[in-house]
């Protein structure tokens, strides 16, 4: 394991040196941020029904959910992608390494980094000055740390199997603008999941991305029960086992078969 963390820190390292990106995305986030806040006043201002979640739990999920957004996968390692389009792959292979670890070592460091360089000083700044309420209780600020952290390792998968097809498509474009608008649709970033239609609920309370947004917003606000903690943490530890199977499955597959261009 120990080489799998070499690689992690290195690549970590890396990201950390980009702090101008991450104000900058600071900036970004609290712009729009203040655009959907503005969107669901006006909406809640006029709803004549009950709503299932109150507009304080709306605005902290969305101030959470956008100080999340590096969690959604639809951006890869660029010298992830330059390894396989060139033939550099190839070096990866003939070392006495894991080539599945070596991908998800550097994912994860590309969602860890950027996201946390974000996420902590936007809480602080939505907490002080924009209605960013604190956890529901202690419980709830624990499970959300060990949600935050689940979130990130599933995004790593995700973003590993989305690297592994690059394989066979040699392009990557087609599958990162398809997954963008799925997994900000089904994460809860653009509307809180609660707020989609009844007979929509059952689909999207077991769909994969609600791991990586909607469950942490859930369980900050207290929506999720302390004695439910658990599941949901489950939750996101086996769709995280499914997608590092199919990872590993289509590795192994295809790797076999692989042309490599150029190089």
């Amino acid at each position: 394991m120990k080489k799998y963390y070499a690689i992690f820190f290195v690549r970590a390292r890396s990201m950390v040196q980009y702090k101008m990106a991450a104000f900058a995305g600071i900036a970004t986030q609290i712009f729009w941020a203040f655009i959907y806040v503005m969107i669901f006043r006006a909406l809640y201002s006029e709803a004549s029904h009950f709503e299932p979640i109150s507009l304080t739990q709306t605005l902290s999920f969305l101030w959470l959910g956008q100080s999340m957004m590096p969690l959604l996968p639809f951006r890869l390692d660029k010298e992830i992608e330059t390894q396989i389009r060139s033939g550099q792959v190839a070096y990866e292979l003939l070392r006495p390494i894991d080539l599945y670890g070596v991908f998800f070592a550097r994912s994860l460091a590309f969602r860890c980094i950027p996201v946390l360089l974000r996420s902590c000083p936007l809480w602080a700044i939505a907490g002080w000055f924009f209605q960013l309420q604190a956890p529901s209780s202690f419980t709830s600020l624990i499970g959300f740390v060990l949600s935050f952290g689940g979130a990130i390792v599933l995004s790593s998968a995700i973003t590993t199997l989305i690297s592994i097809t690059l394989f066979w498509t040699i392009s990557g474009d087609g599958i990162k603008r398809l997954i963008l608008p799925i997994s900000s649709l089904l994460s809860g970033i653009l509307l809180p999941l609660p707020l989609f239609p009844e007979w929509m609920q059952s689909f999207l309370s077991w769909q994969p991305f609600r791991g990586l947004i909607d469950i942490p917003c859930r369980i900050y606000t207290g929506m999720i029960a302390a004695e439910n903690v658990v599941f949901f943490l489950a939750f996101q530890i086996f769709w995280t086992g499914v997608f590092v199977w199919m990872g590993r499955t289509l590795l192994k597959k295809f790797i076999r078969r692989i042309a490599i261009q150029g190089g």
